[in-house]
């Protein structure tokens, strides 16, 4: 096991948007920092399936100051944005170790260790405060049936290109189940989608998706099975069970895609002795400095919401977090040109 003791003033855990843009923060304070990252840079976004557009305008998703700008005006692609991550790395220089899972957080005298994995085995470092921004959407939730492990259930849609004449079953009817519907549709999928309530909840439904999705129901091209529950899935069906009258039957399908969120990974942040709220788990924190009960351990993004069930934070929302935890680390005053956006753009 290596141990680098530096004396860094800031360790990040995480380098999504929140935390690339707190990086870049405390390298114009010229505090010592060591940023950590479990895969690539913008790793939840990486996920998304290929051109898949950004619910919220390029500004509010823009940070650390840097103008994001596509070739058309419009809303930024998957593509478009993590380009525009690696450009604001490069800009500032900002080092940061990628596919450094962090394992524990620790404190030890005056200092935090924090122990990472690296190539060359278990990696521990020590740093004066840390900052978790490591996202709420590490796992994804489990529909709790018979066969949800098979190899032809996925949870992710990557290539839509890979259910051409094929029966697809969506799970699910937020904006990913949605989209992956019309996508995968468009692709020439057969495409059926199973949602608990009576209709999809349009006014959460990304604005240009809804009419799209609508027609293709109404023409058939969609089937969706409403007010439904998967009980069971086989390697060549899914059962569902109607939650109106509890009839059951079974839908072909050669791809089952589970598309019903993620939960929150809480294991670092309880490990560390951060008091965890509720069911979803949320941090204890103070909203005006992001510290946690955990002195000297702060809570930055969308980690500060634990599972979310009804999405309440999200990237436009957060970038005052970077504003309020450098301010307690410099002990100054908040900006105030930093805006807030109370809800997600629609």
């Amino acid at each position: 096991m290596n141990t680098s003791r530096n004396n860094f003033d800031v360790a990040v855990v995480g380098a999504g948007p929140i935390g690339i843009e707190l990086a870049a923060a405390l390298s114009k304070e010229g505090i010592s920092y060591v940023h950590f990252e479990a895969k690539q840079i913008g790793a939840t976004i990486n996920w998304w399936p290929p051109q898949t557009r950004w619910f919220s305008s390029n500004q509010r998703i823009s940070i650390a100051g840097v103008p994001l700008i596509s070739p058309d005006q419009s809303k930024s692609t998957r593509e478009q944005y993590l380009a525009y991550l690696r450009g604001v790395v490069e800009q500032f220089d900002l080092q940061i170790r990628t596919y450094a899972p962090v394992v524990s957080i620790s404190k030890e005298q005056d200092a935090f260790a924090i122990r990472s994995l690296s190539r060359g085995g278990e990696v521990t470092t020590f740093a004066r405060k840390v900052v978790l921004a490591t996202g709420g959407t590490d796992e994804p939730r489990r529909l709790g049936v018979v066969g949800e492990d098979l190899p032809h259930v996925h949870t992710l849609l990557r290539e839509p290109h890979d259910y051409f004449k094929q029966s697809l079953v969506i799970v699910g009817g937020k904006n990913s189940a949605v989209e992956s519907a019309i996508r995968a549709q468009q692709a020439g999928a057969k495409v059926t989608l199973v949602h608990r309530n009576q209709a999809v909840p349009e006014k959460h439904i990304k604005y240009w998706l809804m009419p799209e999705f609508a027609g293709l129901v109404k023409a058939g091209k969609i089937q969706a099975c409403f007010s439904s529950k998967v009980v069971l899935i086989e390697p060549d069906c899914v059962w569902i069970e109607s939650l109106i009258d509890g009839n059951r039957r079974s839908i072909p399908a050669d791809f089952v895609l589970k598309q019903i969120g993620f939960e929150h990974d809480a294991k670092l942040l309880a490990a560390a002795g951060v008091e965890l709220v509720g069911t979803d788990r949320v941090p204890k924190f103070d909203p005006e400095t992001l510290e946690t009960n955990v002195v000297g351990l702060y809570v930055a993004g969308t980690t500060v919401g634990g599972t979310q069930r009804s999405f309440s934070v999200f990237l436009e929302n957060c970038h005052i977090h970077v504003d309020r935890i450098l301010a307690h680390l410099t002990h100054s005053r908040v900006r105030s040109e930093t805006p807030i956006y109370a809800n997600i753009e629609s």
